[in-house]
């Protein structure tokens, strides 16, 4: 994590300049696509205004995140980073779009797109794309399960054998032995929503990046567990759900080289043995390199973010603290960017 309170503050703005006043023509070349998947706090949860905690406060008191001004004071534009956000209840249809402009803050609240987006936009010679496609209280071991998974059985402290899905299956979980009973959802209807919704975005490429005629989907980036931190069995099954899911969105989107960055729970330390615990180590155990999945190797960097997070926690929103926000979304980005590098 950059230091940008003491950094020279000059320097950083003419090297923003550049790509803040243009960029990469999206007629020359395909736009680098780079989506943001996750739950709430991936959605964004970060006070703009409102005095100690927001973004307007970090940045005029604190000095904090000088790129996000120009010269006059005012939030500044990337011309070179777009920003889409698209969400939706379940899985296809029933969409709303949120963003579509170029890279700037706005009113309301923000999540970490900004610090993600202005990583990318200076590592990459390319026009981007920020699109982000998710909603909050969501699970990746039942909403957001990726297809080709395969469901599990899980005894419970009180000794109960709970049966959980595989991909497309319903109910969330049931007793061992019992009938299960259907309900209106199955594993994975919000995984196939959110990608459905991203790629609606880019079979329209031209509405959401004006002049853009390709694409290349070239990274993915993750934030979410909090839901997944309060089960038991959906915790411990966290790190084969999130290979599968590297996996799935490598193929559903025809990306095989994207690389793939994920951030764990803020109030999580290294070490914990709960549910967050066992959902970093997850995290850890994928990262490339961890050397446990050789295959991720180059191409897959998780982000500890405990020391990044001003207080709070995943299920609070992190008190909407601004800073944690642009601190976790400016590591990201710092990650993928390195990945890109060694690319």
């Amino acid at each position: 994590m950059k230091n940008y309170k003491a950094m020279k503050v000059t320097s950083l703005l003419t090297v923003m300049s550049l790509a803040i006043t243009g960029g990469a023509s999206a007629e020359s070349k395909p736009v680098q696509v780079y989506i943001l998947m996750g739950q709430s706090n991936m959605l964004g949860f970060g006070k703009v205004s409102g005095g100690e905690g927001s973004l307007e406060h970090a940045v005029k008191e604190k000095n904090l995140y000088p790129y996000l001004v120009d010269k006059e004071g005012k939030w500044a534009e990337r011309q070179d980073v777009r920003n889409v956000r698209v969400m939706g209840s379940g899985g296809p249809g029933k969409t709303r779009l949120f963003n579509n402009e170029w890279m700037t803050i706005g009113k309301g609240k923000i999540g970490p797109e900004f610090g993600i987006g202005h990583h990318i936009g200076n590592a990459v010679d390319a026009p981007v794309m920020i699109l982000k496609s998710c909603i909050g209280n969501r699970g990746l071991g039942w909403d957001l399960l990726p297809p080709g998974s395969e469901g599990f059985e899980h005894t419970d402290s009180k000794g109960v054998t709970w049966v959980h899905p595989g991909y497309k299956g319903s109910p969330e979980k049931w007793k061992k032995g019992e009938e299960p009973k259907k309900i209106g959802w199955y594993a994975g209807l919000q995984y196939d929503g959110d990608v459905d919704r991203a790629k609606k975005v880019l079979a329209e490429l031209d509405k959401y990046y004006p002049g853009a005629k390709e694409y290349e989907v070239a990274g993915f980036l993750w934030w979410q567990g909090d839901r997944d931190r309060r089960s038991e069995a959906l915790s411990s099954r966290y790190e084969h759900n999130l290979v599968n899911l590297i996996k799935a969105l490598r193929k559903d989107f025809n990306a095989p080289n994207a690389k793939f960055v994920t951030a764990s729970l803020g109030q999580t330390e290294k070490g914990a043995t709960d549910g967050g615990g066992k959902i970093l180590d997850a995290m850890l155990a994928v990262d490339g390199k961890s050397g446990k999945y050789p295959e991720f190797k180059g191409n897959v960097a998780a982000v500890y973010t405990h020391p990044l997070s001003k207080g709070g926690n995943s299920g609070g929103h992190y008190n909407g603290n601004a800073e944690t926000y642009m601190n976790v979304g400016d590591a990201m980005g710092k990650a993928m960017a390195e990945l890109l590098k060694a690319q």
